[in-house]
Parts: structure tokens; C-alpha cells; sequence
């Protein structure tokens, strides 16, 4: 939905410097205005809000509780805190989890060097997993004539579900299970390339984070995600 230009000012702060927002304008999305770092891991601009991630939890003054920068519209007087040893721990806690609940191994994995939570981990300082690895046994979909869906990478942020049902109107992705059983789906939960309703149009292997989606033929390292198309995703979600 188009945004009014006539849409009220919020004066507000973030990390103590004095910010003026749009109208209904998240705080990450003010955030990013201003080059103040948020991590996230779900959010890409053009695309529905998940908040799955969590990564961009923040502080706000008056709040006992931390709230999801890329759910939370700002409002006037506003005081967010973006950085603190209390967030620092949490981010940490949760890209843990992130690691542990998969088999993440980078040297092995067609994204290494070009992975949003590779790069998430280097810029967060982290340097080691504090919680045990589950190990799961995931399987790897290679149904598809040109693609890859490889589960012990998924992180599931449904950047994949979204751009298939908000872009690409195909609608081939969902999500089945609970917790740490949670998997992407095709259609009805058949293999990928069994599907009726895939246009193998490529959008969820490039915006994949990871390398839980890639393209046939790619050996460690060699899949870059062509990511130059993003920028016409608000313009096409918004239309």
C-alpha cells in the first residue's frame, strides 16, 4: 500500500541521535535511513514483514521487554536503543541456535563467502558456538531440473516463501512442522521438481541468506546470489 505524502513527521531518538521518521516507518527501516546497523536476517525491502529472525530485537525506553525493530513502527518521543551488552547477548544466543539447529559447515558449502549469516556471524564477533550441535539428519531436494534445495542450510527465514507468493505469485513455497522440525515445502509437501506451480523463475535462490538454495553445477564457494533485481521489489509489492 502507497504511503501518503502527506503522512505526519515523528521526531524520535535512536542511540541518542535526534531522528525525524515518516508516519508508520519501522524502526529498522529508519535505522537503515540513518546508517545505524540493525542485524537481520528476514527482512529484505520490498517484501511482507516476517520478524522471524529476531536478530533485530532493540530497547525502547519504558519498555520492560525488547521488541522486533522490523515490526515496530516508531512514534513520537520514541527512545531506542539499538546496542547493548543485554542485545549483544541475545543476538548471540539466537545465531547460536541458528548454528546449531542445522549442519552449517562453510568450508564445504556452495555460499561460503557469499552467505548473509557467514557475514552476520564475522559482524556480530562471533567466534565459536556456545550451545551443543543437534546434528539433524535434513534431507537435500535435487528433484528440481536447475535448482537446489538443501535443508542443513535453511535457516527459515522465508525470504524464499514470501518473494514465491508476493513476486512471483506462484505461491510453490510454504512451511510444514513445528519448531526445530519446521521445513520449507513444495506444494504439497511432494519434491520440488514434481511441482505444478514452480515457474523455475530462480527469485528464492537469490534471495536465499544462505546456501540452503542454489543452482545446479555450483561447487564450493562459486554460488553468488544476483541480487541486482532487489531493488525493484518494493516498487513491484507496493504496485
Amino acid at each position: 500500500m502507497k504511503r501518503s505524502s502527506k503522512a505526519s513527521i515523528k521526531t524520535l531518538k535512536i542511540d541518542g541521535i535526534d531522528v525525524a521518521a515518516r508516519e508508520h516507518e519501522t524502526i529498522l527501516e529508519l535505522a537503515q535511513e540513518n546508517g545505524i546497523f540493525i542485524p537481520t536476517l528476514c527482512h529484505v525491502e520490498g517484501l511482507s514483514e516476517y520478524g522471524g529472525c529476531r536478530l533485530c530485537m532493540v530497547e525502547i525506553k519504558g519498555s520492560n521487554r525488547l521488541l522486533p525493530a522490523c515490526m515496530t513502527t516508531v512514534e513520537e518521543g520514541m527512545e531506542v536503543v539499538t546496542n547493548s551488552e543485554k542485545l549483544q547477548s541475545y543476538r548471540t544466543m539466537i545465531m547460536d541456535m541458528l548454528f546449531s539447529e542445522r549442519n552449517h559447515i562453510c568450508s564445504v558449502c556452495v555460499s561460503n563467502g557469499n552467505c548473509d549469516l557467514q557475514y552476520m556471524s564475522v559482524k556480530l564477533g562471533m567466534t565459536h558456538i556456545g550451545v551443543p550441535y543437534l546434528n539433524p539428519s535434513v534431507p537435500v531436494d535435487t528433484s528440481h531440473d536447475y535448482f537446489v534445495m538443501d535443508h542443513n542450510r535453511c535457516i527459515l527465514c522465508q525470504r524464499c516463501v514470501r518473494v514465491c507468493g508476493e513476486v512471483e505469485w506462484a505461491a510453490t513455497k510454504g512451511v510444514m512442522g513445528r519448531g526445530i522440525n519446521t521445513r520449507i515445502i513444495h506444494d504439497l509437501n511432494q519434491p520440488w521438481g514434481d511441482s505444478d506451480t514452480c515457474t523455475s523463475c530462480g527469485k528464492c535462490v537469490n534471495i536465499c541468506p544462505t546456501g540452503a538454495l542454489f543452482e545446479k553445477g555450483k561447487s564450493a564457494g562459486e554460488m553468488v546470489k544476483r541480487r541486482d533485481w532487489l531493488p525493484y521489489l518494493k516498487l513491484m509489492h507496493e504496485d
